[in-house]
């Protein structure tokens, strides 16, 4: 605001402003004036006061005054409701003055109660730095810390800050949740900016990095969303790490794409659609016929592999899916390929550089470990359609896809279940994911429902496709009794892998040589039932609308299909396994698929004893997707 009225305009002005904001607040039968510390700490148990010393601090934080007396003088924003004859106006306008001509240089005091600023001295500067749209003013803070209260979450909230101030000294930052902080302070653990001194590299990181960014971000219109901009700042870093130095061109470039995907951001409680279904997919209108048939569409469709056909069997079954949708839509789509695409951060500049390249309408990006890469490039590039091939969040730039696996991983624990002979099942998993415990479990259940005395003993691997670890731990399994193993790594005969893209399997153990002896059963996947379906509401435009929404927001979908749908079955090996377990596994198949029976249905009991699920309650898709929890007939082992 520039120098163009004198100071006493200035006052009357701050003042309007001040009358109108209080009238505001008391036609809707509030109060109008300034909030006082003293009156919000009546009920409140105070057990330590800190002196933090002088600290640059944000003047939105600066939300009311010590003393309840002062409070009258002030609108809710700082502006002042005094005559500018009184020694109040007068006095105020005298610091106006000095705003303008020298700049406010001392210190205010502040008391900091829950990350808001209450003043002791000061009031006025405050609120001639308001009036001009200051940003940041200094402060002596005396910190308040009332009495942690696990039941009250802003209490909780705070002393997750607390620990946060205690490594970095930043005030300035907050954020809406306890976790938050700490995932905030592991990026800055690992924050190492050049030729910084560690001693120095938070404020480094606050000035050179957070501050243009979440001047950026306010200025993109973050400030309508119901959320910190260090909220938004933890989204940007999950992606792009934190740099040394922030750069404002690119934020610029990608914060329309951010905001759109920080609408609908907030973790668990996202406005999340789990499609468990295909009926959405089927359902073309007669518009979407005659357009079709008029002004045929055609895409081009992209697959990104990590390792190839040939190394690996996750890979060869989504390639099988890629030909047997070539087969179906012949000249309606193109398809492109890229294997073997690094399994770490530079993922991301070749599956940026494929998408680019290729001129791709849809990309598939089949691994887990592209989730982060998959979703930067959809950000970067909103008209190509990315999906991600996880079990985990999606965004609204980026589908997820993934199957069912419990519901296999259920019928191969009934034919372990009824064949081991030693009650002792061996079971490899990569790590302890919501998707793999909640396969692990469906496995347990499944063997116990037909041998209550079965117990799958779990190791883990800690690694997506290491084969030679896989298999030094399933020896270790079967030295403890193991006579069933469950085993990503393909140590049997191959042939079955070559017509469905096996990537795990159950075998027995051979009692001699106590090796893996018949190759049993394994979860098979069909992808191109998915991609046909997903390229098909694509070509006739279903899918476009099942990303409309009802309100300005768009849809989040995560694919979650299961055996009714055929995108994941189970490869049984019938003539090795006992007649009334195959019968009784078509029987199950079928009673899953028709939903007349669910892996999970209650009473479950956990490994520690505790009802996990409620007897006849069957659990949410959400609550499966997010399963922390092991069978009471697992046990972890410890390696």
């Amino acid at each position: 605001m520039a120098m163009t009225m004198t100071l006493r305009e200035y006052y009357e002005d701050a003042k309007s402003k001040g009358k109108k904001e209080y009238n505001r607040f008391k036609a809707r039968g509030k109060s109008g004036h300034l909030s006082s510390l003293d009156g919000l700490l009546k009920d409140v148990d105070i057990v330590g006061t800190v002196s933090l010393g002088n600290y640059e601090i944000p003047l939105h934080k600066v939300v009311g005054t010590y003393y309840h007396a002062r409070r009258m003088l002030f609108s809710k924003s700082f502006l002042p409701l005094e005559s500018d004859t009184s020694e109040f106006g007068l006095k105020w306008i005298e610091v106006c003055r000095a705003h303008l001509e020298e700049g406010i240089r001392d210190s205010i005091k502040v008391y900091e109660y829950l990350n808001f600023y209450y003043v002791m001295e000061g009031n006025k500067r405050v609120s001639v730095l308001k009036y001009f749209d200051a940003v940041t003013v200094q402060a002596e803070i005396i910190r308040l810390i009332p009495k942690f209260d696990p039941d009250d979450e802003d209490i909780v909230n705070y002393y997750a800050f607390l620990e946060f101030f205690d490594v970095t000294k930043l005030v300035s930052i907050w954020l809406s949740k306890p976790r938050r902080f700490k995932r905030l302070l592991s990026y800055l653990e690992e924050y190492a900016p050049a030729d910084i001194l560690p001693e120095n590299k938070y404020i480094h990181f606050q000035k050179y990095v957070y501050h243009p960014f979440r001047t950026i971000y306010l200025e993109a219109g973050g400030e309508a969303l119901p959320m910190t901009t260090g909220d938004a700042f933890l989204l940007y870093a999950k992606l792009y790490k934190i740099p040394d130095y922030l750069d404002e061109q690119q934020i610029r470039a990608i914060m329309p794409s951010l905001i759109k995907e920080l609408t609908n951001y907030g973790e668990e409680e996202e406005e999340l659609d789990i499609v468990t279904n295909a009926d959405d997919m089927e359902k073309a209108t007669i518009f979407d016929a005659l357009t079709s048939f008029i002004a045929p569409k055609k895409i081009k469709v992209g697959f990104v592999y990590a390792r190839n056909t040939q190394s690996s069997g996750w890979t060869y079954s989504h390639d099988l899916g890629k030909n047997y949708v070539e087969e179906v839509f012949k000249d309606q789509i193109t398809t492109g390929v890229i294997d073997n695409v690094p399994e770490d951060d530079s993922a991301y500049e070749v599956i940026k550089s494929f998408a680019e390249d290729g001129n791709y309408d849809v990309i598939f990006t089949t691994s887990e470990v592209f989730r982060k890469a998959t979703l930067k490039c959809a950000i970067e590039l909103p008209k190509v359609k990315f999906f991600s091939c996880s079990g985990n969040r999606p965004y609204v730039h980026m589908s997820n896809y993934f199957g069912r696996t419990y519901e296999p991983r259920f019928l191969a624990g009934i034919i372990a279940g009824a064949m081991t002979t030693s009650n002792l099942i061996g079971y490899t998993a990569t790590d302890a994911s919501p998707e793999v415990i909640s396969s692990i479990n469906a496995f347990a259940i499944g063997a116990k429902l037909v041998n209550p005395k079965a117990e799958v003993l779990v190791a883990w691997t800690g690694e997506w496709n290491n084969p030679k670890k896989s298999t030094n731990i399933s020896e270790k399994l079967i030295e403890m009794g193991a006579d069933m193993i469950s085993n990503k790594n393909l140590i049997v005969p191959r042939e079955v892998t070559w017509d469905y893209g096996v990537y795990a399997m159950l075998c027995d153990i051979n009692p001699e040589t106590k090796l893996p002896n018949n190759y049993l059963a394994a979860p098979i996947w069909k992808w191109g039932k998915f991609y046909e379906k997903m390229i098909s509401s694509m070509l006739n435009g279903t899918y476009q609308r099942m990303l409309a929404s009802t309100n300005q927001s768009q849809r989040i979908i995560n694919f979650w299909w299961g055996l009714d749908v055929g995108v994941i079955d189970l490869y049984a090996a019938e003539e090795l396994i006992p007649r009334d377990t195959v019968k009784l596994l078509k029987l199950m198949k079928e009673m899953i698929m028709s939903e007349q029976y669910h892996p999970f249905i209650g009473p479950v009991y956990d490994n520690n004893g505790q009802l996990q699920i409620e007897k006849d309650v069957i659990p949410t898709p959400e609550e499966i997707m997010s399963m922390e929890w092991f069978a009471d007939n697992v046990k972890i082992i410890v390696q």
